[in-house]
């Protein structure tokens, strides 16, 4: 494991702060790891044993579409943008456009146009590791694909160095103080927002399937077909509005997820129809006799999942909506709910004793919340996806869902994990490690990086977890704490390995190393709820005023880059 303590400033003005960091730059501070290293298989038998006493809740709040450096390239004493690591994979990228060179620069903006993000955008941005093909491609894509005005062209390609901080976002930056920051997740998949959801549940895309099934193989990264690497809607609805229903829909998923793990013994009874690939699977579950672990997906816009009209909801961020097996029988569909559901349960303590919830959000939120910027009027979303989502609206609903837990009963024993499914096309300096070879000869993953924070009594605060990696790490988390069997031990899915699930796979962290044995122990005291809270007022204006001298966090200072746009720039907007 490897553990960085934070630096914990307060300025953020003047000559002190640039003096400041301009010291730190030239001498840095070197901090020992806050414990013994924990092996990516596994974990002291201790601290295991102290998690699943103290840990029974699993909130899981999946945002979209952020790189690591586009929110956090500046956050001290994480892989950031000051790194000699950015200086060589694409700090400096060609504008052709403006015949210039540019570099990372600060945006001060909440809303965005959405940069391109489908597989072959980022694998050409990434340009094998190299990661310097952002500003380019892009300018590329809309200039002479899209047939878009070079002013228009160029603004996009340019959109794709900046990064926020605690001026734009303050909240995140806040619990990434105040908690625990991975700084080396990536998006498991090269793809846009469906592989990066179906990675999260099921540790592939469809791997197996493909293997299982060679004529389900995808012909093109366009099109349907096993592993799952585009936004196709799923196989079965309910859809955003009618016109869904007629659309080219993506191949019923048939692999192993964890809401079949977490079903244990009573898979056998649950799980009736569609179950010809995980007919052994159920098998091998009702064997080993696990109780089930109650799970629930809150997504807004979902209504009551009947009919096709949702215009808030995404169909292609519901990933069980993907797998039949879940998807018509009814003792696994029931886990589906709208996204204003989740406080009522959790106000109304309505929660088993264990769980796992997942929480997404949508095009237009139903809180009433507007963006500051009355050009975004129309920019009603809070998952975070540039477009059609406010990135303060967006980390409001992350407030929110915390702020519900940390009022209730949950908190003590409980864990919010934060995480996005993908890095948006935005730049990131971290070459991905590479794993597998798609049917287009390409790497299936990993794709850039993206952000991940823990949010727990017993999380590690003030500091950063550089433990590598991916969307399936947290699967690899749910099998330690619920003592689960690996996907990929399986019966359905382990003939097929090393394509298939990933979570028995000892390169990926379990997470872990996020929480602070100490606590775990009882040896320290757990964080206290009101760390974790955001007064509502706060929350629910927008820009919120908080700086970021309130979330105790100063900016480290880029040698090379801007604290503002380059000239000529305006902030595109859809």
């Amino acid at each position: 494991m490897k553990y960085r303590t934070q630096l914990q400033k307060t300025s953020y003005n003047g000559l002190l702060w640039v003096g400041f960091f301009a010291l730190l730059f030239f001498f840095p501070i070197s901090v020992s790891a806050a414990s013994a290293p924990v092996s990516p298989k596994g974990a002291p038998k201790q601290l295991i044993r102290n998690l699943r006493a103290h840990v029974h809740h699993v909130f899981v709040i999946y945002q979209e579409n952020r790189s690591f450096d586009s929110y956090f390239g500046s956050f001290p004493g994480a892989d950031n943008l000051a790194t000699a690591e950015a200086r060589a994979h694409g700090f400096k990228q060609w504008d052709s456009i403006g015949n210039t060179w540019v570099t990372p620069f600060l945006l001060k903006a909440a809303d965005t146009s959405d940069a391109d993000h489908a597989r072959d955008a980022l694998l050409a941005k990434a340009d094998g590791g190299r990661m310097d093909h952002f500003v380019a491609y892009e300018e590329d894509r809309w200039l002479h694909r899209a047939q878009a005005n070079p002013q228009f062209a160029r603004q996009m390609g340019l959109l794709t160095m900046a990064h926020e901080d605690c001026t734009t976002i303050p909240f995140l930056w806040m619990y990434a103080h105040r908690f625990a920051l991975y700084d080396h997740i990536f998006q498991a998949m090269y793809g846009p927002s469906t592989p990066g959801n179906i990675d999260l549940i099921a540790g592939q895309t469809g791997q197996t399937q493909a293997a299982r099934h060679p004529d389900q193989k995808f012909k093109s990264t366009s099109g349907i077909g096993e592993p799952v690497v585009n936004d196709a809607d799923p196989h079965f609805g309910p859809y955003a509005s009618a016109a869904g229903a007629f659309k080219t829909h993506q191949l019923d998923q048939t692999y192993a997820t964890l809401m079949l793990t977490m079903k244990g013994r009573q898979a056998q009874n649950d799980v009736k129809i569609d179950t010809d690939d995980i007919k052994d699977d159920i098998g091998a579950l009702a064997r080993l006799n696990h109780k089930a672990i109650p799970w629930a997906w809150y997504q807004e816009g979902f209504g009551n999942g009947e009919g096709d009209d949702h215009p808030a909801y995404i169909p292609h961020h519901n990933s069980p909506q993907y797998f039949g097996y879940i998807r018509q029988n009814p003792a696994m569909w029931s886990g589906e709910h709208d996204l204003v559901d989740f406080f009522t349960a959790v106000d109304n303590k309505l929660l088993p004793s264990q769980s796992v919830v997942f929480v997404k959000g949508g095009r237009k939120n139903p809180f009433g919340w507007k963006p500051a910027d009355p050009r975004a009027s129309h920019v009603l979303g809070d998952d975070d996806h540039p477009g059609y989502s406010d990135s303060q609206l967006s980390e409001s609903l992350v407030a929110r869902v915390v702020n519900t837990v940390a009022r209730s009963p949950y908190w003590k024993d409980s864990v919010i994990i934060v995480i996005w499914d993908d890095s948006e096309g935005f730049y990131d300096h971290v070459p991905p490690p590479q794993f597998e070879q798609c049917p287009d000869q390409q790497p299936c993953g990993d794709g850039p990086r993206v952000p991940l924070l823990l949010i727990s009594p017993y999380a590690r605060s003030g500091g950063i977890v550089s433990d590598p990696g991916d969307h399936v790490s947290f699967a690899k988390f749910l099998d330690v704490l619920f003592d689960l069997p690996p996907m990929a031990s399986l019966p359905d899915e382990k003939p097929y390995m090393p394509q298939g699930p990933r979570d028995g796979n000892p390169r990926l962290t379990n997470l872990l190393g996020g929480f602070d044995a100490a606590r775990l122990a009882g040896s320290k005291a757990p964080i206290p709820a009101a760390q974790a809270m955001i007064p509502d007022k706060v929350v629910n204006t927008f820009p919120p005023p908080m700086s970021c001298r309130d979330t105790g966090v100063t900016p480290v200072l880029i040698p090379g880059a801007s604290l503002t746009p380059p000239a000529g720039f305006t902030i595109p907007l859809e």
